[in-house]
């Protein structure tokens, strides 16, 4: 019985892509949603057009989608910049509504233009999915009004989840960034526990990921202001004083003690006083340490009290760990110069004019009742950083399924008109929650509130159901042959390269680290880059796990050099802290040893299909010397075997 019951069992890389983590119910955010979604039908209603409601309503839903900013600034750029291209979209979309191949032409060259804006970053990418979206509805559905009319009305609707989403910006300014930089001291205290412990890893893992969201968070704060404010200041340099005490956990965790508990205790009391804002209230008792692990530990601890109790810092006494940011004219020709030369960029954009060109031929050709849901489906299973574009088909599939069966039950027994407005309270409320675990969920919520729209700008009620499966099935379809199957990159794990990026990094790292000329501002830059890129690996990889055989498995055989990689920056960081606290400094050539190993390890991953078993032979050292944790990581990484297929 057991056999068949896992014969009939679905494959891994399906459980792993529905799986779902328990998270928190986002209680403003269900607000936001529940009161942007109404208003305008309350509106178009009461003023006796609830088509200009329904429009607006939808501008509302892609506020929605894109409101997952915590910073009030960065809700700024989330939402209204994508707002804006949306009405482009819009626009372009109307003006060629019913011209044909003329349409089919030009929402192909807006596909194209979209998927190279994806590669820009995450704002540019939302904005992209923004101007394809709405140039696949002006171009498939007739625009009630004159022509400014529905770009007006969609603007509309998403700026007001903005204007909601901004109003208790005046009382709680700097509070998301203030809870940022304190999650990042709270994991530092998780790491300094688990230092020695089987823990250590995974905590190791969770403060990189805080880490990168709090300066992610400030700056994001400083690309807009350039001046140094004394709450920024303050900021700043509470955020850059963690790194001593990160920089301690690996130190303690290479001499295998466990830190005394006084430690991360005093780094959670630090972590409440910045949270909430009152530092005099929260420095902690002086901590002593008796082992030189502990010692070195509590000398950061100590230095990060006094940086969050300090209220006379001034800008020449914050250190640019995070690096200048550039005006934003400068950066945004950069980026644009870069998108435009950039191969992948090309060759995303040029799948995604693929996909959309052929949905859009296809129902050109074929009488497709409003079919305009083909190419928005292509165009939300297609967008490269929300994931595989394999798994988001499938459960693009199945999420339609489940909200079409809810969206029957509201069109067959909800008649028109004020009905509606309860029951896109209560849908719309459920977006943010199912958004927040996962892409199936989050169509399944999405789902019934487009048709519930849709049939207030077209009075078709359950008519709509069938053909919008099939649809959403045509669309999938297209996305996995023509933007998936034909193209070897998305089904192939590029694991070579982003490795071998991350051991060149890595070289670059201990070269910075043990330089007799480096400084510490640029060894704490080198180190958090490095950390970054490791941690954007991890995410690669995990989305990598979600692809069906073979993707997923030889991903999975690769994961063990991801893991000796991050060991190996580690014992690099153990080793810097042990050298600046005393002990004696490795010599020149043993530093060009590691390194050269390194290297070597790296060109391996960028000519070989798969690893090649090497172990590496140091010359003599004493066992004491401060490389030796770093050489027998290097050695370890060295020896991984080549993954089976």
């Amino acid at each position: 019985m057991a056999s068949s019951s896992s014969r009939f069992a679905p494959p891994a890389w399906l459980v792993g892509a529905v799986r779902s983590e328990p998270v928190a119910v986002p209680w403003a955010a269900v607000a936001r949603a529940a009161v942007a979604l109404v208003v305008p039908l309350v509106v178009g209603l009461a003023v006796g057009r609830p088509e200009y409601g329904a429009l607006a309503a939808i501008g509302a839903l892609s506020g929605v989608i894109g409101d997952t900013a915590d910073a009030y600034r960065m809700r700024v750029l989330n939402i209204a910049v994508p707002q804006l291209f949306g009405a482009v979209g819009v626009t372009v979309g109307a003006a060629v509504y019913g011209h044909g191949w003329v349409a089919v032409a030009v929402v192909t060259g807006v596909a194209l233009v979209s998927g190279m804006m994806s590669s820009i970053g995450a704002v540019a990418s939302v904005s992209g999915l923004l101007l394809l979206l709405n140039a696949v509805v002006g171009a498939g559905l007739p625009m009630p009004g004159a022509w400014w009319v529905a770009p007006a009305l969609l603007a509309g609707g998403g700026l007001l989840v903005l204007v909601l989403g901004l109003l208790a910006w005046p009382l709680r300014a700097q509070v998301p960034e203030r809870a940022a930089v304190a999650a990042a001291y709270r994991a530092a205290a998780d790491l300094l526990e688990a230092a020695g412990t089987e823990r250590y890893p995974e905590t190791r893992v969770a403060l990189t990921t805080s880490l990168n969201r709090a300066y992610d968070l400030v700056l994001a704060h400083r690309a807009r202001y350039h001046g140094r404010g004394p709450d920024l200041v303050r900021l700043v340099a509470t955020l850059n004083a963690i790194t001593p005490i990160a920089e301690s956990a690996p130190a303690a965790d290479q001499w295998a003690t466990p830190l005394p508990p006084a430690i991360p205790a005093a780094v959670r009391t630090l972590a409440d006083a910045i949270a909430s804002g009152r530092a005099e209230a929260g420095r902690p008792e002086p901590v002593e340490g008796g082992s030189p692990a502990a010692r070195i530990a509590a000398q950061a601890v100590a230095h990060a009290a006094d940086v969050v109790a300090s209220r006379d810092l001034g800008p020449g006494d914050l250190e640019d760990r995070l690096g200048r940011p550039a005006a934003l004219g400068a950066r945004a020709r950069a980026t644009a110069h870069a998108a435009l030369l950039s191969g992948a960029s090309w060759r995303y954009g040029l799948r995604l004019a693929l996909c959309i060109g052929l949905a859009q031929a296809l129902v050109s050709l074929v009488p497709v009742p409003r079919s305009y849901w083909v190419a928005l489906t292509i165009t939300f299973v297609m967008k490269p950083d929300f994931g595989s574009v394999f798994s988001r088909a499938v459960l693009r599939a199945g999420g339609t399924v489940v909200g079409l069966v809810a969206a029957a039950a509201v069109l067959a027994q909800v008649p028109r008109g004020w009905w509606d407005v309860p029951v896109m309270l209560v849908l719309g409320a459920l977006v943010p929650v199912f958004s927040a675990r996962g892409y199936g969920y989050q169509t399944a919520a999405i789902t019934p509130v487009i048709l519930l729209l849709s049939d207030i700008l077209n009075r078709e009620g359950v008519g709509l159901l069938v053909p919008r499966l099939l649809d959403s099935l045509m669309g999938c379809a297209i996305a996995l042959v023509a933007g998936y199957l034909l193209w070897p990159e998305s089904w192939h794990t590029r694991v070579g390269d982003r490795l071998a990026d991350a051991v060149d990094d890595t070289a670059a790292y201990i070269t910075c680290a043990f330089a007799p000329d480096s400084d510490h501002v640029a060894r704490a830059r080198e180190r958090r880059r490095l950390y970054r890129d490791l941690s954007a690996i991890r995410t690669e990889f995990q989305r990598a796990l979600t692809e069906p055989p073979p993707t997923g498995r030889h991903a999975a055989a690769w994961w063990p050099l991801v893991v000796a990689v991050e060991r190996i920056a580690d014992a690099t960081t153990g080793a810097r802290v042990r050298v600046r606290h005393g002990a004696d400094p490795p010599r020149t050539e043993e530093v060009a040893e590691v390194v050269g190993e390194l290297l070597a390890l790296s060109g391996n991953l960028r000519t070989s299909a798969v690893l090649r078993e090497f172990r590496p032979e140091f010359s003599a050292v004493e066992d004491d010397s401060v490389l030796c944790p770093l050489r027998r990581e290097v050695t370890a990484a060295r020896a991984i075997a080549s993954p089976r297929t």
